[in-house]
Formats: structure tokens, sequence, C-alpha cells
């Protein structure tokens, strides 16, 4: 039975203030809270401000880390990192407040069909690049997967939630999360498919451990399906431990063999057999543009959307 701390939380009623930020609408909610757009009356505009989880914003240390971890996310500046504008507690309830993006989730483009190999390579770069530039900083992600990927109305890739990543003892409770219902239990299998095989040992998750869930999100990207599966949580964790990936169905020239080279090096179980850097990888990367455009149609532009949107 599911105890009340993990009971969803009611949505913030219009009107209501944080702070200087007045909630407009609830625009997107996951297991790290529900995201609201928020009108900013001191600098006049719109803002995303999301409402930090119960079962994350405790008190003690864990609180001390989301404080700490949340200004230094709020410290990266870079095209393709979310800006963090403020981060806040109003009687009790700590929240994070960003930029509202135009766009949608990689998530959702992802659920509509495999990208192509024109597009997902392009996002994998923006993607490395984000990470590259906050991996110099000291701050991996840890939660990297496609809800926390934005993709704007102009092609601009967005890292969502840096600050909010999960440490190892939240990687494990979501382990152990209760899954009785189908619903559950999917939601809970896509989440845990991009854990690092050291997160699922319990072990501190680092910049490599970034890699490796950017190697199954190019995967998925690529294929429309995961690399590492299975029927329950436990079977998934085995795969993600032990299975190795099955190839992509690229074809047989240049741009295959090199993507599959990369994905495959992303998703080494050994984080010393992976890249050594985001850098790193976005130089191979650059190697299977190189080799795309001998022989890919160039890239689409990402359809816009009527309504502004920061979904995790």
């Amino acid at each position: 039975m599911r105890n009340s701390s993990t009971a969803p939380v009611p949505p913030v009623p219009t009107g209501v203030k944080l702070g200087v930020y007045v909630i407009d609408e609830l625009i997107g909610r996951d297991g790290r809270g529900q995201v609201y757009r928020a009108r900013d009356t001191q600098a006049n505009r719109l803002v995303a401000l999301k409402i930090v989880s119960p079962t994350l914003a405790v008190k003690g240390a864990r609180f001390a880390r989301f404080q700490r971890e949340a200004r230094t996310g709020a410290l990266l500046n870079h095209p393709n990192i979310a800006t963090v504008l403020d981060l806040g507690c109003d009687d009790g309830v700590p929240f994070v407040v960003s930029e509202l993006l135009r766009g949608t989730t990689l998530r959702r483009l992802i659920e509509r069909a495999p990208l192509g190999v024109g597009l997902a390579v392009d996002y994998a770069r923006q993607v490395s690049r984000g990470l590259a530039a906050a991996h110099q900083v000291g701050v991996p992600h840890r939660d990297l997967r496609p809800e926390n990927i934005f993709v704007t109305a102009e092609g601009c890739v967005k890292i969502l939630d840096f600050g909010l990543a999960k440490n190892q003892l939240e990687a494990l409770e979501l382990l152990q999360a209760d899954d009785s219902s189908p619903s559950e239990v999917a939601a809970v299998l896509r989440r845990i498919s991009y854990l690092s095989p050291e997160q699922v040992r319990g072990e501190e998750a680092g910049d490599h451990s970034d890699l490796f869930s950017l190697g199954v999100i190019l995967y998925e990207m690529l294929s429309g399906a995961l690399p590492f599966t299975g029927h329950s949580t436990i079977d998934t964790l085995n795969s993600i431990l032990s299975d190795e990936p099955r190839p992509l169905d690229l074809g047989d020239g240049d741009v295959g063999r090199e993507l599959n080279r990369v994905v495959r090096r992303c998703l080494e179980k050994d984080p010393a057999d992976r890249f050594q850097s985001a850098g790193d990888l976005l130089v191979n990367l650059e190697l299977a543009v190189a080799a795309a455009a001998r022989g890919v149609p160039p890239v689409p532009p990402v359809a816009s959307t009527n309504r502004l949107l920061h979904l995790s």
C-alpha cells in the first residue's frame, strides 16, 4: 500500500504567491516535483517554477545537499543548459525558478517515431556540449533522460534540472519504489532504463555515468527502442549490468559504423572503458557528422508549438 509520503501532491492553485512569483498554471510533473508557469512580479516576466517534491526536499543533510547542488546548478551558463534564475523557499516550500522555454521534451519527440540519424546526432552533439560545460566545473547531472532534455521551437537542445540531480541514495530509493500498478511499473521501468551500471550498484555517479545515460538516449533516438530492458525491475537492472546492446541497424556505410562505435563506447559497463569526457564524445560525434554529411539529408527544424512549455 502506498504511504502518505509518496501520495501525489495536489496542484498549487492559480494566483498563489511563492516569494515574488505568482502561480499561473501547472504545466508538468515528475518524480522530483511539479512545474508551473509563473509570473515574476519583480522582473515582469514569465518563468518556469518547479516546486520540489517533499520526498526530496526533506530536512537535514539531504535538504542541505539539495540547496548546495541547486545553487551550483544555477551557476551554469551555457546555451545547451536551461538557465536557472532563482532558488527559494516560501513557508517551507522549496522551489527552483528557470527560464520558460517554447518547444517540447525529447521524450515527446521520441514517442512519435525514431528521430533518424540527422536529428539524433544533432541532439546528441548539443547535449554533449552542455555536459562538457557542466563537467568542466564539477557538476554531473546523474539523472539524464529524455524527460530532462528539452528541444526548443528553434531546435536548440536544453538540459533541464541540473542541481536537482539524484545522488546514489535517491537512485536506490527509486529502485525500491512502489510499482504495484501497471502504470507505475511502466514508469519505474522506463526511468531506471537510463541508470548506469555504477548507479545500479549503488555507487557514486559522476561524469562517466552521464555519458552512459546519453548513450542510452542516443540508442533510443536512433532505434525507437531501449538497449537494456526487462519485464520487471530486477530484469531491467540485470540487463544494464550484464547484457550487450543489439547493434543498431543503420546500414553498412560510414554512418552506421561510426554511430554504432560511438554508442557502443558510451554503453561500456566499466566507466574507464567509456569516452573519457563529454568533449571526447563530442569529437567522436563530429566524426559521425562528417560521415552523415556524405549521405544523410539535412536536419529539419523542430515543429513549433503554440504555448510555452517547460516539462520534465
